[in-house]
């Protein structure tokens, strides 16, 4: 029996002829940059790996349903930047112009300096209109301890570009340090880290940013709840050892609908039991130096415990990267860890793609793009 098959490049839309499948209607779709292969399929009614929503691709960028275009305040240099965000008031929204460069590398070095949002203040940029790259902030000092911090709940940061120091592994350091030498922690942190965005209160929005080449985290949700982390490209924050997209502590996210590339761990968390999040429609591209899901465990922490984080749900999900697991989870989450609903390139079992201990559940999934295993 024929089905349907639709599928959808990244930024254009392209109808294909017929295909088969087993039983029941297949759809697929595809928004990856000159990709061939889909994202996501329907088999029976259910949604299995990776699918835009209405506010646009996978990623954001043009397309994006939400692109801002302006603001309360419009800037394009460090001094009104700052200026700006010293003034603006909960409801308002300061908007860096078209591709304006910010370089925050001396203040960073000198000063320790970091951009300070306001609660309830969006901090946002054009990302994705009429074929903007948008507005790019930018530090070249590996030690970047942090780029952007909000100061209170409710802040959004939208449409922006953040670029960090670090988009290299450094295998050899890693190496000396935890390999045959044994050198140590101590050595290891001998060369410094840098991290994106800093959250410590509720309610964080990122969507439609570039965030990339960040040694420690792109986005380090250190506490808080209810935060969403949605339609950006989180990409080469792979320093070995280190190396998150997006890493928790003492927090709760949801994270939906970016593209992911070369990271260490695109998602990542301490396994702390306050630390959970819903990982759904992301896609994980073809290149991870490691695991590409994370949840730490107690022996990470050395807490004499085996806690590895609270609630975790990771479902419809595209794994492309060949090589890694997909998922691990490292220990026993306090409730349970499901895996379900997503598709696996390259993995044709539930335990090549997944490894966790009693609690983390895996089932139906979609494994191998010739195969197309049910598992």
């Amino acid at each position: 029996m024929k089905q349907k098959i639709e599928r959808r490049r990244f930024l254009k839309n392209s109808a294909l002829a017929l295909g088969a499948f087993g039983s029941g209607a297949l759809n697929m779709d595809t928004p990856l940059p000159g990709g061939e292969e889909p994202t996501w399929l329907e088999l029976n009614g259910k949604i299995y790996g990776a699918k835009p929503d209405d506010l646009g691709p996978i990623g954001g960028g043009k397309g994006y349903a939400k692109i801002q275009t302006g603001g309360d305040y419009e800037v394009d240099s460090f001094e009104t930047l700052v200026d700006a965000l010293s003034k603006a008031r909960p409801g308002q929204t300061v908007f860096i112009k078209g591709e304006t460069e910010i370089d925050l590398t001396a203040d960073i070095y000198i000063h320790d300096f970091f951009l300070e949002v306001p609660a309830g203040v969006t901090l946002a940029g054009n990302r994705g209109h009429n074929g903007s790259a948008g507005p790019v902030l930018t530090s070249d000092a590996l030690k970047t301890p942090l780029m952007i911090k909000p100061m209170g709940p409710g802040v959004r940061i939208i449409g922006i570009r953040l670029k960090g120091p670090n988009p290299k592994r450094y295998m050899r350091h890693h190496g000396r340090a935890f390999g045959t030498e044994k050198l140590g922690s101590s050595y290891y942190y001998k060369f410094p880290v840098s991290n994106g965005i800093r959250c410590e209160h509720d309610n964080l929005e990122v969507d439609n940013c570039e965030i990339y080449a960040f040694g420690q985290s792109g986005i380090s949700l250190r506490s808080g709840t209810g935060h969403k982390i949605h339609h950006n490209f989180i990409h080469h924050c792979q320093y070995h050892g280190l190396g998150y997209g997006i890493s928790h502590d003492k927090s709760s996210s949801l994270i939906e609908l970016n593209l992911f590339d070369s990271n260490r761990h695109s998602i990542a968390g301490t396994g702390s039991a306050e630390s959970r999040y819903i990982a759904r429609h992301n896609i994980e591209m073809g290149v991870a130096s490691s695991h590409c899901f994370d949840m730490h465990g107690g022996r990470d922490r050395k807490d004499g415990t085996n806690i590895a984080g609270n609630r975790i749900e990771i479902y419809n999900n595209a794994f492309m990267a060949p090589g890694q697991r997909a998922v691990v989870v490292r220990g026993e989450p306090v409730d349970t860890c499901d895996v379900f609903q997503n598709w696996f390139f390259h993995h044709l079992q539930p335990s090549d793609a997944v490894r966790g201990e009693t609690r983390t559940r895996t089932f139906d999934n979609i494994y191998g793009v010739a195969e197309k295993k049910l598992i």
